[in-house]
């Protein structure tokens, strides 16, 4: 073979395993999943802000994934964030006073809800709702609040 076909052999393949590795990556970072044919049952959490929680968003329990976000809706009557998670049923022996969070994974800022198991020795049930939340931490509001608070306190001073 010649050099210049064994060159254009090799760059070929480096193409095709760059487009790979960027179409996995892309499987990765859209949280796509194979799809989950077990029984799950559905909980509910009601939060104040859910700050870029999205369906399909990973429910976890000491970092291990037991569900995923079904569907977020808005309370017409108390105007907050209601999330429904489909949790896996071999988790079932979740507490009935535990609590919900969300937080952010990674570095594109994911963010995914994490349950902190109580000690009720009642468990959750299909329709059962989460009553302990923790709304999303917005940076935006963490910088008002403290460049607020420095102002505040630069007036005090003078």
């Amino acid at each position: 073979m010649s050099t210049t076909r064994v060159l254009e052999i090799s760059v070929g393949i480096f193409v095709a395993a760059g487009i790979a590795a960027l179409l996995v990556l892309a499987v990765n970072v859209s949280n796509v999943t194979a799809f989950h044919s077990g029984d799950q049952y559905i909980v509910k959490a009601s939060f104040d802000n859910i700050s870029g929680l999205k369906a399909r968003s990973a429910v976890t329990i000491a970092g291990v994934t037991v569900g995923r976000v079904k569907a977020i809706t808005v309370d017409p009557v108390s105007f907050e964030a209601v999330v429904d998670m489909a949790i896996d049923s071999k988790y079932n022996e979740i507490p009935v006073d535990s609590s919900a969070g969300i937080y952010t994974a990674g570095l594109l800022g994911e963010k995914y809800v994490g349950i902190e198991p109580g000690g009720a020795p009642d468990f959750l049930k299909q329709n059962s709702e989460i009553r302990l939340t923790q709304s999303s931490i917005v940076l935006e509001k963490l910088i008002s609040q403290f460049l607020f608070s420095q102002s505040n306190s630069d007036k005090k001073d003078k």
